[in-house]
């Protein structure tokens, strides 16, 4: 009888999304720099009004979510009526498939970006279209090409994860101008704040119809335990989304947490400035050992090895070294492992790792190389 019991066409497409690992077998104190969190955590604002929500835990939560769209325009300088919150910008990005996605839809995005993007789309029906990257940096004339009359959305992250690079607004701006008129530009800012002076297309989601920007409390506000985003963009867009939100998909404490969190600015800049710093040690130091990495404006970096196999294998060595990073062969970049910037002795330890590991390494090929040449000289003798 189960074999009548199907899901929809798709659903059995969609390969289950796997979080940084968190854990080493055999060892308690892993320093994890796998899934981009803030190694500083949330503000002490944040953490107290997380805490006084403990006493209204026996009252549903408000269902508009008014006071922390109302804090979010007041710090960004928009019109909470076009705000829309939800758990995490993943469910954001799941509500923009949903509405406007659907069989014979396409819903683009690109080759190395966000695997929330595929997943969604093939959660509502539609056909997920991977665009090729230039250098690992989104091609606005790649996605160009791509739309056509059946593109619905298209995603880019910038700064976009795993890589870390993105393009500037110009280029967004001819991105919006050009795409066919029934699709929407979806601009991923989840990594945002961590690009000084850089407003994650809030101002071209306000102005263009077809724009439309979601961002994040994960990443530096330091809060991916509590699961908050939000979106913003055209009254036409939010009024559709918040037709399908679920009316309490957000908690008391969540809504409080993310309000205090997002109204202490100084701790966003300290949070801002420490990971550019620790960033560029860390870039450089890499480089000197021989692991190149894009120039990145996130809080990671993405560091390239001579092969899979490599990767692979100094992936394994950090684990020994109670180190854990991320392998992102599952973007299309087997080569690459992704490694979130954290304190300054995390940053320093992971740094001194991956060092030994290139030093034996080379150690390694340069014996092999000496035995390989003696073995061809005593084939010689007499």
């Amino acid at each position: 009888m189960t074999d009548h019991i199907r899901p929809k066409p798709g659903i059995l497409d969609i390969a289950l999304y796997e979080g940084g690992a968190a854990t080493v077998a055999g060892l308690s104190d892993a320093v994890k720099l796998s899934s981009n969190e803030n190694p500083f955590g949330p503000s002490d604002r944040a953490k107290d009004a997380f805490q006084r929500a403990v006493h209204k835990l026996h009252r549903y939560p408000v269902t508009s979510h008014a006071a922390l769209r109302q804090a979010i325009g007041e710090v960004h300088g928009l019109d909470p009526a076009r705000i829309i919150c939800g758990v995490g910008s993943d469910e954001i990005i799941h509500f923009l498939c949903q509405a406007y996605a659907g069989p014979r839809d396409e819903v683009l995005f690109t080759e190395h970006g966000f695997l929330m993007y595929r997943i969604s789309a093939l959660a509502a029906g539609a056909t997920p279209v991977a665009v090729r990257e230039r250098d690992r940096t989104t091609d606005v004339e790649a996605i160009l090409a791509a739309a056509t009359p059946r593109t619905k959305l298209v995603f880019i992250a910038n700064p976009n994860n795993p890589t870390g690079t993105m393009i500037g607004l110009p280029e967004i701006e001819r991105l919006a101008a050009n795409l066919p008129p029934q699709a929407i530009l979806v601009i991923d800012g989840a990594y945002a704040e961590y690009v000084q002076g850089y407003d994650g297309g809030a101002a071209l989601a306000s102005i263009r119809p077809n724009v439309f920007m979601t961002r994040t409390f994960s990443k530096i506000y330091g809060l991916g335990g509590l699961r908050i985003g939000w979106g913003y963009g055209p009254q036409a867009i939010v009024d559709v989304l918040n037709r399908i939100r679920g009316p309490f998909n957000l908690s008391t404490a969540q809504l409080d947490a993310a309000e205090a969190a997002v109204r202490d600015q100084d701790h966003v800049t300290r949070c801002r400035e420490e990971n550019a710093r620790m960033r560029g040690w860390l870039a450089e130091s890499l480089a000197e050992k021989g692991v190149p990495s894009d120039t990145s404006t996130a809080n990671f970096i993405l560091a390239r090895f001579a092969d899979e196999a490599e990767a692979g294998a100094c992936d394994l060595y950090l684990q020994g070294q109670g180190l854990i990073v991320r392998r992102v062969a599952g973007y299309g970049l087997p080569n690459c492992l992704r490694i979130t910037i954290g304190d300054e002795a995390s940053c320093r330890r992971v740094a001194h790792a991956i060092g030994q590991f290139k030093a034996a390494n080379a150690a390694n090929a340069a014996a092999a190389a000496a035995g390989a040449e003696g073995a061809e000289g005593a084939e010689g003798q007499p």
